[in-house]
């Protein structure tokens, strides 16, 4: 980094920000293999918490590779770049008062925990989409499995790349076993209890 660059502190702060929003900002950090249901549960509870008047954005791992990250790869290098710029974002976004969802295999607790480490303590929430391999091979939506199983993939997290499931996370949703409004409902519950989504007077 240049040292000819300093941070601009804005006059908008994020505590004003999420006063006028009226609720926390914060980061919900979905990880899980491939297949696990990370974006579909993400943008559930994304819903949900837009049903109650919360600003919010969901990052999806394939939408990211479309623009911000079309450059990478799949390497562990890449990987490891890919998730660096979406903790940056979503910090960002942090700042800006927005609830910012993301749903990424993420593979690895360094990366994870890198991502933690941008974030101030307690705005960084991991939520384990806990689903056995062989649930998530067997949805298969997008056929990764199948090719990757072929040699066709190199790479593929769960096949030939490690998962490093999360010793710690704030929540762990069972989404091989539970259908999605339970694991949805159970995330947003834990944000009730926790007080990161009620209203700021």
């Amino acid at each position: 980094m240049s040292s000819n660059i300093q941070w601009h502190h804005a006059v908008v702060t994020r505590p004003l920000r999420e006063r006028l929003n009226n609720h926390k900002s914060f980061i919900l950090w979905f990880t899980g293999l491939s297949g696990a249901g990370k974006s579909t549960l993400a943008h559930r509870v994304e819903e949900l918490l837009f049903e109650r008047g919360c600003r919010t954005y969901v990052f999806d791992g394939d939408n990211v590779r479309h623009g911000l990250c079309s450059d990478l790869g799949f390497s562990i290098e890449d990987r490891h770049e890919n998730i660096r710029r979406i903790g940056e974002m979503s910090k960002l976004f942090v700042e800006a008062g927005v609830i910012a969802l993301t749903a990424f295999i993420s593979p690895l607790r360094a990366d994870r925990d890198m991502v933690r480490g941008l974030a101030q303590a307690g705005d960084f929430i991991e939520v384990y989409c806990n689903a056995p391999l062989e649930v998530c091979e067997g949805r298969d939506v997008k056929g990764l499995y199948k090719k990757a199983r072929q040699g066709v993939i190199p790479e593929f997290t769960g096949i030939s790349s490690p998962y490093e499931a999360p010793e710690n996370p704030e929540i762990t949703v069972h989404t091989g076993r539970d259908g999605l409004e339970a694991c949805a409902l159970q995330v947003v519950r834990f944000l009730e209890e926790r007080g990161q989504i009620q209203t700021i007077t």
